[in-house]
C-alpha cells in the first residue's frame, strides 16, 4: 500500500526540516483543484481514505484542454471541474487508503484534479479527499511562492517586505486579510479610527479594552471576535483565522527589547511603524500596542511569558473587517534573536476587499499536524436555526446555535423535559466502515462485542488506545454483514482506524462520511408523536411507533418517493428520543418537516447550553470532561461498554483487565449545598487531601439542585461521602458537597425506553 509521504527526517531546532521542492494541495470531497506545472515537476495524487477516483486532466495557457501534457488520455466525460469535458479517470474505486498515481508533466501547464461521488444516502459512493504531492524539477524562489486565490477581487493587493512596515486606509465595511507569504512570520498590525484621527483625537486598538469586554484573552470569530479603542468604540472584528495562535498582550519589538538584549541600533516593528504613520500626524512612540497576527506567545506554570516559533504555514491568514474608517499599518517583523520567526525573516502580504463581499465565519482546524486545514463550516440547518439566533458558537469545526432568541437554555431544557426539542447535532464525525473484514475491524477496535449486533441495530461503545485510555465514544450502526457506519464526536477516530486496519492488514475502507450525513436530534416525551406524522417505511422496515432502543430504520418523508431519511432511537438528553439522519441537500426540508409536525406539540429549538443541563443530569459522558486518552471506561463512568467477558482479543483489552481489577478513580456524582456551581477542574477535598475533581457541573432546573460529575478516589466513591468542592485556592473556600446516585434522573432510564 502506498503511502503519502516518506518519513519526515529527525527534527531540526524543533521544527520539521522542509523541503523546498515539494509541496502538498488538498482535493475537497466532490471539488476539484488547478495547479500550475513547469516542465519535469513530478505529481502524486493520492486518495486518503481508499475507494476515490481522481478526475484528471491538463489546461494549457489558453485554457484549452491537453491532457497530453502529462502523458494521459482524456477519454471520460468530466463530472466536476466545470471547465473541462473530458478528463482521464485515476485510480481505482475500489482501492485501499493510500493509493496513488504518479504523473510526469512534459511542459509548462495547469493541472486539474477533481474528486467525484455522489449521494451516500442514495445508495451511491460518496467523495473523499485527495491529495497532491508535487515535486518540483526546479524548486520555486521565494518569490515565485504561490499565495493563496484572493477571496475575491482585491481593492488593495500589496506585499510588506521582510523586516519592514506599511500603512493603508481602509474604508467602513472592507475586509482586510494578513498573509503569512512563507509561514512562521509574525506581523504586527495597527488600526485607527480614522474620523477620529481627523479630528484631532488618537484612538488605536486597545489591547486591555478588548480583552475586558470581550472576557477572553484571544479575540476570535464567534462570540469573542472585536476589537476595540480606548472609547470602548469597535473597529474591527475578525472574520477568518486559519491559524487560530496570536499574541494580545505584549508591544510590537522595539528598540529597548534589542538593546536589553545586546543588540542595539537592531530594526524594529516600532520604529517601523513611526515612519509608516508619520503622513498621518500620528505621534511616534517607544513601543506600539500592536495586534501580534501569528505570535507564539503564552504564560507557562509561573506566569511568565515565552514565545516560540509560530503555528502559521505559507499561505496562513487573518481576514478583519472594518468597523468604522480607518487607518491601519502592517508590519514583516525582523526579530531574528529568538524563535519569534522561526529564525528566519520573511515577507507578509495584505489583501482589501470591498465591503460588497460576504465571507463566512471561519477559523482552522487540522486533525492532525500533517492534514491541511479546514475553515468553519455550516451546517445543512443553519439557514433555518441562523433565523433564530445569532448566538453560534464554533464546535468541532461547524457552527452551532449557543441559545435561541426569546428562549434561552432553561426554556429550552424545560421544553426537552415536557414536551420535545429540535436540535443540530451534525458536527458528529460519521464513518463508512466497508469491506468484508469491515466486522473484524470493528471487533478489534471498539469495547463491545460487536459480533453480537445485528442488521438495524445501534450500540454505544468505547474506543480505547493499547493503554486503556479512551480515544472517543461513539456509536455504530449496523447496516449489512460487510457494513457499518462508525458515529463519533472527534475527527481522529478515523485516522485510529485507518492506522488499525493498515497495520491488521484488513480488507476494509474507512471512508469519512460526515460532509454527507447531517443530523437532527428530536428529544422529549412527545418526540414520537411527531416523527409518526411524517416519517414513511417500506414494510421491510420498522415503523416509527414500532422502533426500539437503540434500533434504527431506513425510510422517507410523507412517502415513498419522499426525501431519504435514517432515523435512529438515540440521543443525548436523557428522554425520548430520536435522531434523523439526511444528506445536506435535504437539510431544509428535514427542518421543515420536524417544525410543522412539532410546533402543535410545543417544539422548541435547543441550544448547546441547555444540552449540557440535560446531559450532566442524565450522567451522560463528554470528551475532554468525563474521558480523555489517559481515562479508561471505568473511570469515565460507562463500565458497561466494555465486553471483558468475551474472550476476544481487542486493542486495550489487556491494559483494561489490569485496571478493572486495580481500579484508582470513578465517576460519581455529586450534590451540592447551597447554589454556587462547581465547574469542571475544580478540585474535590477531604480535609486539605485532594480526593476527586470536577469534571462537569450544573444547577438542576428539574431538581432545584446544583450537582457536578467527579473522577473521585475510590476510597471516598461511596455514596453518602462527604466531600468540599474547592473554589479560589480550594482553601480559602469550600463548597460542602455529598457523593450521590447518578445519574440524577431518572437514574433508571426509563424515559428514553418508553
Amino acid at each position: 500500500m502506498a503511502t503519502l509521504t516518506p518519513e519526515p527526517p529527525l527534527l531540526v531546532r524543533g521544527l520539521l526540516v522542509p523541503d523546498p521542492a515539494v509541496e502538498t494541495y488538498r482535493v475537497a470531497p466532490g471539488g476539484s483543484t488547478v495547479l500550475r506545472l513547469s516542465g519535469d515537476d513530478r505529481i502524486r495524487i493520492v486518495d486518503r481514505h481508499g475507494g476515490q477516483v481522481a478526475e484528471v486532466t491538463a489546461l494549457g495557457p489558453d485554457g484549452g484542454e491537453e491532457p497530453e501534457a502529462l502523458g494521459l488520455r482524456a477519454d471520460a466525460p468530466a463530472t466536476v471541474y466545470p471547465g473541462a469535458s473530458r478528463v482521464a479517470r485515476l485510480l481505482d474505486g475500489d482501492g485501499p487508503a493510500g493509493n496513488s498515481v504518479s504523473l510526469v508533466a512534459e511542459r509548462d501547464t495547469q493541472l486539474v484534479v477533481a474528486a467525484p461521488g455522489g449521494r451516500l444516502i442514495d445508495g451511491e459512493v460518496p467523495a473523499t479527499e485527495l491529495w497532491i504531492e508535487v515535486r518540483r524539477a526546479v524548486p520555486r524562489r521565494r518569490e515565485e511562492l504561490e499565495l493563496p486565490p484572493p477571496l475575491a477581487e482585491p481593492r488593495l493587493d500589496f506585499r510588506v517586505d521582510a523586516a519592514t512596515a506599511q500603512s493603508y486606509e481602509v474604508r467602513e465595511g472592507e475586509y482586510i486579510q494578513v498573509i503569512d507569504v512563507k509561514g512562521r512570520q509574525c506581523s504586527d498590525f495597527l488600526a485607527f479610527n480614522r474620523q477620529k484621527l481627523e479630528s484631532g483625537s488618537e484612538r488605536g486598538l486597545d489591547a486591555t479594552v478588548t480583552r475586558t469586554l470581550m472576557g477572553n484573552a484571544y479575540p476570535q470569530p464567534g462570540l469573542y471576535r472585536k476589537f476595540f479603542d480606548l472609547d470602548m468604540d469597535p473597529l474591527c472584528e475578525v472574520v477568518q483565522d486559519t491559524v487560530g495562535r496570536h499574541d494580545s498582550f505584549a508591544l510590537a519589538c522595539q528598540a529597548k527589547y534589542y538593546e536589553d538584549l545586546g543588540y542595539p541600533g537592531h530594526i524594529n516593528c516600532t520604529d517601523n511603524f513611526n515612519g509608516a504613520l508619520r503622513g498621518f500626524e500620528i505621534a511616534p512612540r517607544k513601543g506600539w500596542a500592536a495586534l501580534n497576527f501569528f505570535y507564539n506567545t503564552a504564560f507557562d506554570s509561573g506566569q511568565l511569558m515565552f514565545s516560540d516559533e509560530p503555528w502559521s504555514r505559507p499561505g496562513d491568514y487573518v481576514l478583519m473587517r472594518a468597523s468604522t474608517e480607518l487607518v491601519c499599518a502592517s508590519s514583516a517583523c525582523p526579530d531574528d534573536i529568538d524563535p519569534s520567526n522561526g529564525w528566519e525573516i520573511t515577507d507578509v502580504h495584505v489583501r482589501v476587499y470591498p465591503p460588497e463581499n460576504r465571507f463566512s465565519m471561519a477559523v482552522a482546524r487540522r486533525v492532525t499536524a500533517d492534514a491541511p486545514a479546514v475553515l468553519t463550516q455550516e451546517t445543512a440547518f443553519h439557514s433555518r436555526t441562523s433565523a433564530l439566533t445569532e448566538s453560534f458558537v464554533e464546535y468541532r469545526g461547524y457552527w452551532l446555535p449557543h441559545c435561541f432568541n426569546n428562549e434561552g437554555a432553561i426554556a429550552e431544557y424545560w421544553a426537552c423535559r415536557e414536551k420535545l426539542a429540535v436540535m443540530d447535532l451534525s458536527p458528529l464525525r460519521k464513518w463508512e466502515i466497508l469491506g468484508p473484514d469491515a466486522e473484524a475491524l470493528m471487533q478489534k477496535t471498539v469495547t463491545r462485542d460487536i459480533r453480537k449486533l445485528s442488521v438495524g441495530q445501534v450500540v454505544y461503545t468505547a474506543l480505547c488506545n493499547e493503554t486503556g485510555g479512551m480515544i472517543d465514544d461513539a456509536t455504530v450502526f449496523r447496516l449489512g454483514q460487510d457494513n457499518f457506519r462508525f458515529v463519533g464526536g472527534d475527527e481522529y477516530d478515523g485516522v485510529w482506524l485507518r492506522e488499525v486496519a493498515d497495520r491488521e492488514g484488513l480488507h476494509v475502507n474507512v471512508k469519512p462520511a460526515t460532509d454527507q450525513l447531517h443530523n437532527l436530534a428530536v428529544q422529549g416525551p412527545k418526540s414520537r408523536e411527531a416523527l409518526a406524522s411524517f416519517v414513511w417505511t417500506p414494510p421491510t422496515q420498522p415503523s416509527l411507533t414500532e422502533l426500539k432502543w437503540f434500533r434504527f430504520l431506513i425510510g422517507r418523508i410523507g412517502g415513498y418517493d419522499g426525501v431519504p431519511i435514517i432515523v435512529s432511537r438515540t440521543g443525548y438528553t436523557g428522554e425520548l428520543g430520536y435522531e434523523i439522519w439526511c444528506h445536506p441537500s435535504d437539510g431544509e426540508a428535514v427542518w421543515d418537516a420536524v417544525w410543522a409536525a412539532g410546533t402543535p406539540l410545543g417544539l422548541k429549538p435547543l441550544g448547546l447550553e441547555a444540552l449540557d443541563i440535560l446531559r450532566v443530569e442524565s450522567g451522560l459522558i463528554f470528551a475532554g470532561y468525563e474521558f480523555d486518552d489517559q481515562v479508561d471506561p471505568f473511570e469515565a463512568g460507562i463500565a458497561f461498554t466494555v465486553a471483558l467477558a468475551n474472550e476476544e482479543d481487542f486493542i486495550g483489552r489487556e491494559a483494561l483487565l489490569e485496571r478493572k481489577e486495580h481500579p484508582q478513580r470513578r465517576l460519581v456524582g455529586l450534590e451540592l449545598e447551597g447554589n454556587e456551581l462547581a465547574g469542571h477542574g475544580d478540585e474535590v477535598y477531604v480535609g486539605r487531601r485532594r480526593v476527586g475533581v470536577v469534571t462537569s457541573g450544573v444547577r438542576s432546573p428539574t431538581l432545584r439542585r446544583t450537582i457536578a460529575l467527579c473522577r473521585m478516589s475510590v476510597q471516598y466513591a461511596e455514596i453518602g461521602t462527604e466531600v468540599e468542592v474547592g473554589k479560589l485556592d480550594g482553601l480559602q473556600k469550600r463548597l460542602p458537597a455529598r457523593v450521590v446516585r447518578f445519574p440524577f434522573y431518572d437514574p433508571e432510564k426509563t424515559r428514553p425506553r418508553s
